[in-house]
């Protein structure tokens, strides 16, 4: 069974190795083009971390296998959605950004998503088009397809949102 935790500071070099293994299952699987060049990057994972944002799956043995980021609050990037709209755009959210296991990993996404589910019954995430393995995970765990949002730098992605009709504010461990 798959545990989670904060992420330690002293954790990081595990998870940029983590990201480069993510990188290699998405470029195996025809994503060429999500997190090109060295995104995600140590700062932002080390700002991730000392926000307490960044979470670490851990399996039976204590060995980190997976990443991922839970934000609650807004995101300023999903402030405008094209082509379609959110299910709820009034109650309090959490999105879940940065998604990662190792290559031999197993669980890690429901995991992440059951995790975060039971921290707030609001929640969002987005990603690229290419990316069919993670569009197939948001699917499969309950996930709806609700539109395009624009990224910073103007990059296009999917969006995401599954809810509950009774959103629950416990963001804590």
């Amino acid at each position: 069974m798959i545990q989670i935790r904060k992420t330690q500071i002293e954790d990081i070099d595990l998870l940029m190795d983590i990201f480069e293994q993510g990188k290699r299952i998405m470029r195996k699987n025809g994503n060429l083009k999500q997190w090109t060049g060295n995104y995600p990057d140590r700062d932002l994972i080390k700002k991730d971390i000392e926000a307490g944002h960044s979470c670490v799956c851990l399996d039976e043995k204590g060995n980190i296998i997976g990443t991922f980021t839970f934000i609650p609050g807004k995101d300023p990037t999903y402030a405008r959605i094209y082509e379609g709209q959110w299910l709820d755009d009034e109650r309090p959210y959490a999105t879940i950004h940065r998604l990662a296991s190792t290559e031999d990993s197993h669980g890690v996404a429901a995991a992440c998503i059951e995790w975060c589910y039971t921290r707030i019954q609001n929640l969002r995430a987005d990603t690229h088009r290419d990316n069919l393995i993670l569009q197939h995970i948001l699917q499969k765990h309950g996930f709806r397809y609700c539109g395009i949002i624009y990224l910073m730098n103007g990059e296009e992605r999917l969006a995401y949102q599954k809810m509950k009709d009774c959103v629950s504010l416990t963001y804590g461990n």
